[in-house]
């Protein structure tokens, strides 16, 4: 997005480079990162961070406001109520896609694609800064942090991760739980998270319950578990019918929830047509609709609830809206078009900014980025397979 560094990364890149990177990678924790890792981390200059800086302040203030509070208890299924939530949640995951500015076109705009109250990779993201850093050339005068603190010194990054998700505990009661954590696509981070801060992934077919308390093993060792790094997505849960499970999510349990599951739905895509912002596209409930647009090839048809961007249209027509049954679990969104803006070796890429924050003493704060770049229809990896200079990546901001 800095012309003068994309030309000078561009010139310096050789895939002799990436691969070395890639190798490093692997070589840390004795496997290969399961997504793929783009050729490029980008550079963002201080009027797309200010925008974007401000487009979190806009939405979190909403979020936090009369309107949406009065029917933010409608977010979670009632079926699916978790006891003992807490007031904020633990962290927050933000996504924009980078776009064109109608108003002035010479800049560019953060636009809304999605929002989640539900962790995301915090600690790879910084071991992959360290590679890029290790491997490229990244200019001074950049971070991949936004607090200024953390820019000055990585390690209160670190500090802050483990004193949010450890608190007052010892490390071996605090686990991060998944459904088989070794086979997912996000497994690099568990290693990450270990490796910073100590703390082992379980699967949550091998925890159990003894009255309000859950425990796990390990070598043989019965151990309580009081806090539980939640990385267990509701919608893959309810796929796996093959898993048995000791505990019920919605049992009054001693633990704290890190972030609570009932984030998951109160910060989400259910939280879209509460927001009025220009960062944010016009977003309607299916069910509140008084009649379909004429233009439907401008929106885009969500669920509200789906893993992994299933049943989202892209292309929607009269009938597909139609044949919808349960219209209340459902948004039209209208669509936004990304700038094809990172000069590549061959074709530009388009780029979604995903901007993370934690609960730092009692506060949400914007700590740092996850950038995947695009060359095709859409972002998700079905639309690149086989293109260079695309998939996960890191954005660092001007100082």
């Amino acid at each position: 997005m800095i012309t003068s560094l994309r030309q000078q990364f561009n010139a310096q890149f050789t895939q002799e480079k990436y691969d070395a990177m890639l190798d490093d990678m692997a070589s840390e924790y004795g496997y290969r990162v399961a997504f793929k890792i783009c050729e490029t981390p980008i550079f963002i200059g201080k009027q797309l961070k200010n925008e974007l800086i401000n487009a979190i302040e806009e939405i979190v203030s909403q979020v936090w406001g009369a309107n949406y509070q009065q029917n933010i208890h409608l977010a979670t299924p009632p079926n699916l109520q978790v006891p003992n939530e807490d007031a904020i949640p633990t962290f927050a995951a933000i996504d924009f896609a980078i776009c064109e500015d109608p108003e002035n076109p010479e800049n560019l705009i953060p636009q809304l694609i999605e929002l989640q109250g539900f962790p995301s990779l915090f600690c790879f993201q910084h071991f992959l800064n360290l590679k890029y850093r290790k491997h490229y050339q990244i200019p001074e005068g950049f971070t991949h942090f936004l607090k200024p603190e953390f820019a000055q010194n990585e390690g209160l990054y670190v500090d802050a991760l483990r004193k949010t998700l450890l608190g007052d505990s010892q490390v071996e009661n605090v686990i991060l739980m998944e459904i088989e954590p070794e086979k997912q696509k996000t497994r690099i981070d568990f290693s990450c998270t270990e490796h910073f801060l100590g703390i082992k992934a379980v699967c949550i077919t091998k925890i159990y319950k003894e009255g309000k308390k859950l425990y796990y093993e390990q070598d043989g060792k019965k151990i309580w578990i009081e806090r539980i790094y939640n990385r267990v997505i509701f919608d893959e849960l309810e796929l796996r019918k093959d898993l048995t499970l000791h505990f019920d999510f919605r049992d009054d349990l001693d633990v704290k929830w890190l972030a609570h599951p009932n984030w998951f739905f109160k910060i989400s895509k259910f939280t879209l047509p509460f927001l009025k912002s220009k960062y944010v596209p016009h977003t309607q409930f299916l069910d509140k609709m008084t009649q379909i647009p004429d233009d439907l090839e401008n929106y885009v048809l969500k669920p509200l609830f789906s893993f992994a961007g299933a049943g989202v249209k892209f292309d929607v027509t009269k009938q597909d809206i139609e044949n919808v049954k349960d219209k209340s679990n459902y948004i039209l969104m209208k669509k936004v078009h990304y700038k094809p803006l990172i000069q590549t070796l061959d074709v530009p890429a388009k780029v979604e900014v995903r901007m993370l924050m934690i609960n730092i003493d009692g506060k949400l704060e914007l700590v740092t980025n996850l950038i995947r770049l695009s060359k095709g229809k859409m972002m998700g990896v079905d639309f690149n397979k086989g293109l260079e200079w695309v998939g996960g990546s890191i954005g660092y901001f001007e100082l």
